[in-house]
């Protein structure tokens, strides 16, 4: 894994297919949101902070060609070790799509498709819903024109 960038999803899903262990599962996670770049301080503010998630976690989201043929990109950050791989792990699934697919497509089904939602305190949980729910939100306006 590069430490200029955080993996694509691909290289995150052949990697949790490789990893049984929860520890080292959690250890990746870690790892992964290690090598999501930095918010600038600026863009950690209170706009960008994500409602309902018990750590803070900011979240910037970037539209291209809004309308139908929008294309989202995000960046985020939070100030927890594993919920920063939480993040990463979302903006790897979300960034770089259509937004039509990012309004529908629901992350969760990835969270449970590697066990995490079975490993996650229910308020981490929470925080994770909310982000998704958010960047939803987010796709769903970048749609309009």
């Amino acid at each position: 894994m590069s430490q200029l960038a955080a993996p694509a999803i691909d290289e995150i899903k052949e990697a949790f297919a490789l990893i049984d262990d929860w520890e080292e599962r959690y250890r990746y996670l870690i790892e992964i949101g290690k090598a999501l770049p930095p918010l600038a301080a600026d863009e950690r503010n209170e706009a960008n902070r994500v409602k309902g998630c018990a750590s803070n976690v900011w979240l910037v989201t970037h539209v291209a060609d809004r309308g139908p043929d929008a294309v989202m990109t995000f960046a985020g950050e939070s100030d927890a070790h594993i919920v920063k791989g939480l993040v990463a792990l979302t903006l790897a699934f979300y960034s770089g799509r259509p937004a039509r697919a990012v309004a529908t497509d629901d992350a969760f089904d990835l969270f449970r498709s590697f066990g995490l939602e079975q490993h996650l305190t229910p308020q981490r949980s929470n925080g994770v819903r909310a982000m998704i729910d958010r960047i939803r939100r987010d796709a769903a306006e970048a749609l309009v024109a």
